[in-house]
Formats: structure tokens, sequence, C-alpha cells
């Protein structure tokens, strides 16, 4: 198949598959780059994670032919063997043979690691033994080479009758030699297999593994051939990383840098969204006559939007720092710690995918527990997995820790990491507390293969950022834009009459000679009268018959609105912040910038909004509230019943009230206010 392709999408879900054209099957064993060799032949971002099970689905691009030919691949996910009893196993089988939804392949592209030859070849048996038109992408050959290891592609292609292409797939070395290689085996009647290959015994595969153990030892050349190469420094590294102190600490070390790096790198964009806003604010103010569209389009659209849009640096540099720590391989070792610890809480190591999922998104993070094959297990996990701090809580985290933390990045960084570590050590505890009571019973080891260390691509991290952006963007432009003018109808009607003290104030101010002074006593008339239509705002009233449940945590009536609109997407919470304290005023909303206005607020009183000890309790309530309706529908279909649903969303919502309530509490006990 020549150079050029195009992307048609990816999906989570079965499909049925598009009869005219041709099929080709991408499978592979975790860790070998088979998404992103998919990647290069589509030009689809498909994700791509270094542990096995991360992809539950199956996703679909289009390579499209000089010729105005084209073919629909398949990338399926990793596994190890064809017969195990687990999902990827099973879905694969079901690909394979063209059953449910699904066509037959007409070839297979056998994605195999060059330094891990003999587990691999175990598969690619198995998948020859389908009697498929195949091809072997014999892929990394660069790290083999490095290992001193030698390659011998033809033996290798002739001992087992179908081509086998060196290749560097992350580089995207061998490309059109796989596209070449493919194309002849489609043109072929049949594929021609091996007469020494023996077939898959069912329950056991050890003619298969003498089978691989025979060619690699006809084919590989080199120290340490046979079973893969080994690395003393790579064995050193992996002492390290996965010690049960030492790769713990430098797991928090790893995870504080990168939240160090979010706060310094990210303020120089940050502080242009903001004065981008503030120009836009400011030729809305000059356009648009006083009005009723005016305070719309100034101070319900652009004021809501860019207390979210100011976030977008973080979330972009998050994940393209995420991206190229899974690329290194080091989040595979942070996984092999990881397992002893949630053992001793009740959860399987097969548990760490899923949560490290949720970091990105609950969603399908829920949805990847399905790899979990014990049912006790798979509910733990899905219970808990809302609690590991997802990208939506990114703005309203960055808001309170720059509150608490002003022109502090390092104590402000560590609050950040001290977030995300809150939520998984309250994770855990819950999961120990119902693993002794509503989920009774054990949880199953699980078995975890390490990858070997690469040099990450910066050009997937880059990818990853953007596709995270563009995501995070189409949430700004659409479910928050609307909860953000529904707010500030909100806070705009009714229109109450102007008091009396604000027309004396304006009188007054009409008395003064001198123009600064009268300037200022008119703005402080105008945001006496914003004040007072807010307080009689819908609102205002829906605020304040709230507001008395969350007083104890230090909530005023326009906290308690932020927090009760935050049940629908936490992320609307600073939006929402920004309607109600930047409403009205000026023409020049955006001269004081969003953090700026949020952080000067003042409650009815006069007094201070965002506190510290007020703030510290915001951010635990956000950190462990259940304040995403998405996710509870999830959890719903994934577990079949309503009521773990309402468990969910019931012990997640006391928790944090709990612990924020401890917080404030605690901290006025203390002096802090």
């Amino acid at each position: 198949m020549p150079a050029r392709a195009e992307t048609t999408g990816t999906g989570e879900h079965p499909r049925l598959s598009t009869p005219s054209l041709t099929h080709i099957a991408l499978l592979g064993n975790p860790n070998t780059g088979k998404t992103t060799l998919f990647n290069r032949l589509c030009g689809a971002r498909a994700k791509t994670s270094n542990f096995p099970g991360t992809t539950t689905g199956v996703r679909y691009g289009r390579l499209l032919a000089d010729n105005g030919g084209a073919a629909e691949v398949i990338d399926l996910p990793g596994l190890y063997e064809l017969h195990l009893d687990v999902p990827e196993s099973r879905l694969c089988r079901d690909v394979l043979a063209g059953v449910g939804p699904y066509r037959s392949p007409d070839a297979v592209i056998v994605v195999i690691d060059a330094c891990n030859l003999t587990r691999n070849l175990v598969l690619a048996g198995e998948i020859l033994a389908s009697g498929l038109p195949a091809v072997v992408a014999l892929n990394m050959v660069d790290l083999a080479q490095r290992r001193g290891l030698t390659l011998d592609a033809a033996t290798l292609s002739e001992a087992i009758g179908c081509p086998v292409v060196p290749m560097v797939a992350r580089k995207g070395i061998g490309l059109d030699e796989l596209r070449a290689a493919l194309s002849a085996q489609l043109e072929a009647a049949g594929p021609a297999m091996p007469g020494s290959l023996p077939p898959p015994a069912d329950g056991g595969i050890n003619e298969l593994t003498q089978w691989a153990d025979q060619l690699v030892e006809r084919s590989v050349g080199g120290a340490a051939a046979v079973g893969g190469a080994t690395d003393t420094f790579t064995e050193r590294l992996d002492a390290a990383f996965t010690h049960p102190v030492i790769g713990v600490a430098m797991f928090v070390l790893v995870m504080s840098g990168m939240f160090y790096t979010l706060f310094t790198l990210a303020a120089i964009p940050m502080d242009l969204i903001e004065a981008t806003f503030a120009q836009l604010g400011t030729i809305v103010g000059h356009v648009l006559p006083r009005g009723a569209l005016h305070d719309l389009v100034a101070e319900g659209i652009i004021g809501g939007i860019a207390g979210t849009v100011v976030f977008l640096p973080q979330i972009c540099l998050l994940f393209f720092l995420i991206s190229l720590l899974e690329d290194t391989g080091y989040l595979a070792r942070a996984a092999f710690v990881m397992d002893r610890l949630l053992y001793r809480f009740g959860l399987p190591g097969h548990a760490f995918v899923p949560l490290l999922t949720a970091h990105a998104c609950a969603l399908p993070g829920i949805m990847s527990a399905r790899l979990i094959p014990d049912r006790r297990d798979r509910l733990a996990t899905i219970l808990i997995a809302p609690m590991m701090s997802c990208s939506a809580r990114l703005p309203v985290y960055v808001l309170l820790t720059s509150l608490l933390f002003v022109d502090r990045p390092v104590l402000a960084g560590l609050a950040f990491a001290g977030c995300y570590l809150l939520g998984a050590a309250m994770a855990l505890a819950t999961a120990f507390v119902f693993g002794r009571s509503v989920l009774k019973g054990r949880a199953r080891p699980m078995v975890l293969e390490l990858p070997s260390y690469k040099v990450p691509s910066f050009t997937n991290a880059v990818l990853a950022a953007k596709d995270q952006g563009l995501a995070f963007l189409r949430t700004a432009g659409t479910i928050i834009m609307a909860i953000c003018v529904v707010m500030w109808w909100l806070s705009a009607y009714p229109k109450a009459t102007t008091p009396v003290e604000v027309e004396q104030l304006r009188a007054s101010a009409e008395r003064l000679s001198d123009e600064g002074s009268r300037e200022a006593a008119l703005a402080a008339a105008d945001a006496m009268e914003d004040r007072s239509t807010q307080v009689g705002s819908f609102a205002g009233s829906i605020g304040r018959t709230l507001q008395p449940l969350f007083a104890p945590l230090g909530y005023d009536w326009q906290l308690t609105m932020g927090v009760m609109t935050s049940f629908l997407a936490r992320e609307v919470f600073v939006s929402t912040m920004s309607v109600l304290v930047g409403a009205g005023g000026s023409d020049d909303v955006g001269d004081e910038g969003v953090l700026g206005r949020i952080r000067t607020a003042t409650r009815d009183d006069g007094r201070p909004l965002f506190t510290r000890a007020t703030s510290a309790s915001l951010l635990v309530f956000f950190v462990l509230a259940m304040q995403c309706l998405p996710t509870l529908a999830v959890t719903r279909r994934e577990t079949g019943s309503a009521r773990w649903a309402g468990l969910q969303l019931v012990y997640m919502s006391t928790l944090a009230y709990v612990m924020a309530f401890i917080t404030f509490q605690g901290l006025r006990a203390l002096g802090i206010e």
C-alpha cells in the first residue's frame, strides 16, 4: 500500500465493517508499538500506553492507495495469547473469525518486539495457524541492535512462511516495505504456511513455545539472544524504580516535579490568554451599547469562557508531560510499585490501568475496568475510579492553589500534587472499607510485563496535548458556554429597583469637582447597584436558600451556587464564579483579569470571598465530591444496577462534605482564616 493515508476516526465500540473495503487486522503483544504503527499507517491519533489492557475496544483507520483503492485497518487490543479466557483475547478471536458485528479480515499484520522474540512468536504462531494472509512487522530493531542482537529477517521469514519486515514504527522506518509486503500478500491467493508450524493446543502452548525457541536460535545472534537481551543498566534502573520504598519516593518526586512545571512554564501563556480576553472585553464594551445584549456577551459569555480557557495551558502541558512519561516506559514501573500497594487495600493490580486512565477522565477509566476478570474486583475499581483527579478538576485546582499560595509556585505545585495524592489515598481507604463491608473478598494478583525503556516521542506528546486541548475547548464552547449564559441570566434577573443609597451616592458623585474622585465614586455606586441586583436575583435567592447547608464549610451564597452548578460538571465552577463576581461594573470587564477579579471578590459583608480556610475547604471538597452526571450514568451501565451509582454519589458527596468541614473548622481553630 502506498504512503498516503487519512483518518476516518476512531471508536471504542464495535461497528459493522464496510463491505467494499479490504480489511486488515493489527495484532500483537502489549508494548510492541502496535498502536504507534496504526497511527503511522492511518494518520490516526489513537492513544498509546505502556501497560497491557489500556485498549479495551477496537479502533478503525483508513489507509488510502494511490490508485484510489483503500483498506480499513483495525487496531485490536494488545494480548499475549489468543486462546486465553480474557476480554482482549475473546475480542481478537471474534474479529479474526468474523463473529458478531465484525467481518473476518482479509489480512493480518502481526507486530512483534525484536527484543522479545520468543514470547512474541508464540502469539504469531497462533495467528498464522488461523490460515489468514499475514505479514510480521519486526518492530524496534534499533533497540535490539543497541543491545547486541543480530536479526536475520530473511531466515525468520522463510521459517514461518510469510514476509517479515524489520522496522522502527516510532520513526516511520520500514513503513514502505511493510505496505509493499502487505500488498503482495493481499494479491496472493492465500498464505504460505510453514510445514513445521504446530497447531496451538487448547489450554497450553508448549509446542508453540518450543517452535518459537527454535526459530530464535536460527534467526537471532548475539549475546542473550534466546529469551530476550539483557541490559545491566536497565536492570539497575528497574531495581530503583520498582523498589518498595525508593520506587514510591521517586514516583512522588516525579509527580511533584511535573506539577511544579505546570505552574512555572504555563504562566506566560496564561497571562497572554487573560490579556486577550481583556482586550476582547474592552472591544465589546465600546462596540455594544449598554444593555442586556452588552451584559450577556461581555459578562456572561466572554467572562465565563475566559474563566475556563485561561487554564488551557496547564491542561495541554499536563498531558504533554504524561505522554512523555508513558513513552519512556516509566509508568509501567510505577504500576509495578502500585500493585503491591493496591493489593493491601483489597484491589487487584489490574486496577492500576483503570485508575491511571481515570486521571484523564473517569469515563474511560470505568469502562476499562471491563478487563478485570473478577466481578468483585471490577466493582471495587469502578466505585473508586471517580476519586482519581480527572482533567475536569484541573481548572479548579489551579485556581484554588493559586489563591492559597500567591506568587509561590513551589508551594502551589506541592499543593497541586497533594490533591492527586489525597484523591488516591481516599480511594484506597474507601476500597479497604468496601472490601470489608459491601464487597467482601480478596483481590487477585496481577502479572505485569515491564516494557523496554525508550526515547519518548516529542511528536506524539504534542499530538496528545493538542487532542486533549481541543477536547477541552469543545467543552468550553458548548456545555460551559450554555451554563455561563444560564448563570448570567440567573444573576442578572429579575432587575431590581435602584436602591436609595445608590442614587444618593451618584448624586454626591456628580457634585464632586475632581474628575478622578467623581469617577471613583460613580464606579462605587455601580458596584453597589450590581451587588444589590445579584442579591435580589434568582441566583441570589437559590444561593441563600441552600447556603445554610454549606455554611459550616465556609461558603457564602456565591460559593454555594458555584458548588451546586459544579455537580453538572466540575470545570464550570470557575466559570460560574467568574460570572458571579464579574457581573456589571465597567465596560472594560476584562481589565482586572479573570483570576484577579475572583481573587479580590468579596462577600456581602465586605470580607474576602476566598479566604485561606475557605480555599482549602473548597480544594478538599472538589478532590473528593462526585460532580459528574455522565460518570454516574456510565457506572449504572457498567455495573448493571442503579444502586451502585447511587452508592457512588452518596458516599463520595458525604465524604467530601465531612473532609471539607474538618479542613475549614480545623484551620479556623488554628487561627488560619
